[in-house]
């Protein structure tokens, strides 16, 4: 079976269960949060050997992020737990009614938790050298680079090592709190060193500054692939070409969806497309299959969403163009515009 390893930090999520301000909260829904392992659930759902690589505290909230994990099929044996620094913990705060454009917001609490001392020391754990040494595929992120100076010498150590036939993708996961007066270009340093790169076109414009194709794959020209989420407009896939031919593109619309909840589409979009990518998919269906993930996961509320049994998801991935553009996804289910 093919192998995956996802690098990077997850967090306690404390929730308002009844959706309402903060200050006059009086229960707390608490789950995790993490854009790499939200990554290796989704890889492990479609049938990858799949592990999650970082630290926890030795505390309630480490103890919920490794069961949710192992309840989700991902291995955790790369994981150090830190006796004396803190899981990581964020706080989401919903809209409100009296402020429609205001959005949902994010307190993190993660400075100085276990995961952000992760650094090239983290490499000498038998187990992670073992699991990095064995991957297929090896997913990281720009979240990581942002959590300290040795969160970024890992990745800097993970992606200038030899490949030895493995495949390392980098999401670059904007985000703009992590970042405030941080260097944002080690990012563009760090994502031309991966072979696949995926990018939301609104965080290119902050992580990169700009969000035209050809400049963007000017700033990155030595990943094998780039791939641009287009929002909820179409993936665009950016291959490198070689001294005897240039590279292709390939854009694929994004699915027609009744959207409950937006959280964790991007990261479902990494496992449908990166596993596709593992399983030697082209890049047509590999965007396709990132699209149905993150169909599914933007009809439930939560961070992931079931996928269609492989029979439906095989018809819908070899679908035209034409039924492709008719599917309209909503509550899970996957149906033609007309219903049919």
């Amino acid at each position: 079976m093919l192998s995956a390893v996802c690098v990077g930090e997850t967090m306690a999520m404390l929730t308002p269960a009844q959706a309402v301000p903060l200050h006059q909260a009086t229960e707390l829904h608490c789950g995790i949060g993490g854009a790499e392992s939200n990554v290796a659930m989704g890889l492990a759902a479609m049938g990858l050997d799949t592990h999650w690589v970082s630290r926890v505290g030795h505390d309630g909230f480490g103890r919920r992020i490794l069961e949710d994990l192992r309840a989700h099929g991902v291995g955790v044996s790369g994981v150090e737990v830190d006796e004396s620094r803190p899981t990581g913990l964020y706080v989401k705060v919903p809209a409100q009614e009296t402020d429609p454009d205001g959005g949902s917001s994010v307190l993190y609490y993660r400075q100085g938790s276990a995961a952000s001392a992760m650094g090239r020391g983290t490499l000498s754990n038998p187990a992670v050298s073992s699991l990095l040494e064995n991957a297929a595929l090896i997913h990281l992120s720009g979240i990581t680079a942002a959590l300290s100076p040795g969160c970024l010498d890992l990745l800097e150590a993970i992606l200038t090592a030899p490949r030895n036939g493995r495949t390392i993708s980098f999401d670059v996961n904007w985000r703009a709190a992590l970042w405030a007066g941080q260097d944002r270009s080690v990012l563009q340093r760090l994502a031309n060193l991966a072979d696949v790169v995926l990018v939301g076109k609104d965080e290119a414009a902050h992580a990169f500054g700009t969000t035209d194709e050809a400049e963007l794959r000017r700033l990155m020209p030595d990943p094998e692939v780039l791939v641009i989420k287009n929002e909820a407009i179409s993936a665009i896939s950016l291959t490198r070409g070689t001294a005897d031919s240039s590279g292709t593109r390939e854009e694929v619309p994004a699915l027609s969806v009744a959207v409950v909840e937006p959280v964790g589409a991007g990261d479902s979009f990494a496992a449908g497309y990166l596993s596709g990518m593992l399983f030697g998919l082209g890049q047509k269906a590999s965007l396709r299959r990132g699209h149905v993930a993150a169909a599914c996961t933007l009809t439930v509320h939560g961070d992931r969403g079931p996928l269609p049994d492989a029979g439906q998801l095989a018809v819908i991935l070899d679908s035209s163009d034409e039924d492709w553009a008719a599917i309209h996804v909503e509550e899970g289910h996957f149906n033609t515009r007309t219903g049919a």
